[in-house]
């Protein structure tokens, strides 16, 4: 029975793990971002493929812990630990290879170190902070991911962009993470349209944004997200 128990807490621990091991194989695959590596995606395409993957195994891990009643402290900080991989380390390095592909000033690539170094900030406080179960304080790390993801794929195939305005973002990103904003939780909670209209407005906006961009739509969906937490001020939990 102990083993059988054991084995039970753990699971969700695994699932964890999976997110860090997709977060490493991006990492991986970041640094031949123009090369083609596995099912006809360039390296940093299919970097994007193993973040949401970690993404997914991100989602699942919590949801799995909490229908086997097995949330502990260990997962929680795991699930940090990995999440600083996938969400903060990974895009950081698909963005200087990308960066360095396109010729950017060496310094300028370097500066995108400070994506998983503000994520780090970011998931620290919130591991102590007991009032973002419904409202977040800052840019949570996966839609930091999200916002890069969508813009290094524009990106990529638009060179012409400034390496100056390119450092503003991962400026402006990083410190968006550690600031004070109150940021809506992206969950729905309830399916009115009183309880959850910011979540509804974000989706459909979401779904506007892909259907124009493509991938490259997702950085104008977190643009999007953090413009709506300005006009619609969260208060204090």
């Amino acid at each position: 029975m102990k083993m059988l128990k054991a084995i039970k807490n753990n699971i969700p621990n695994a699932i964890t793990c999976l997110n860090l091991l997709f977060g490493a194989m991006a990492v991986i695959a970041a640094f031949k971002p123009f090369e083609t590596l596995m099912w006809g995606l360039q390296g940093y395409q299919l970097a994007f493929l193993l973040i949401a993957l970690a993404a997914v195994a991100d989602f699942c891990d919590g949801l799995v812990a909490r229908l086997l009643h097995a949330v502990s402290p260990l997962g929680k900080e795991l699930d940090s630990l990995s999440d600083c991989v996938s969400f903060g380390l990974a895009p950081a390095m698909i963005l200087y290879n990308v960066m360095e592909a396109a010729g950017c000033d060496t310094w300028v690539c370097l500066m995108s170190l400070l994506i998983p170094v503000f994520g780090a900030l970011r998931l620290a406080r919130f591991n102590v902070d007991t009032n973002q179960a419904t409202v977040f304080t800052g840019l949570p790390i996966p839609a930091n991911a999200i916002f890069w993801i969508g813009f290094i794929n524009y990106y990529a195939t638009h060179h012409t962009i400034s390496q100056w305005i390119v450092l503003a973002l991962i400026v402006a990103l990083s410190l968006l993470m550690v600031c004070n904003l109150r940021m809506f939780s992206l969950k729905v909670h309830g399916f009115g349209i009183k309880e959850s209209y910011k979540q509804y407005i974000l989706l459909v906006a979401a779904v506007t944004f892909i259907i124009l961009g493509g991938v490259s739509g997702l950085a104008c969906v977190i643009a999007f997200y953090v413009l709506m937490s300005l006009l619609f001020k969260e208060k204090e939990a």
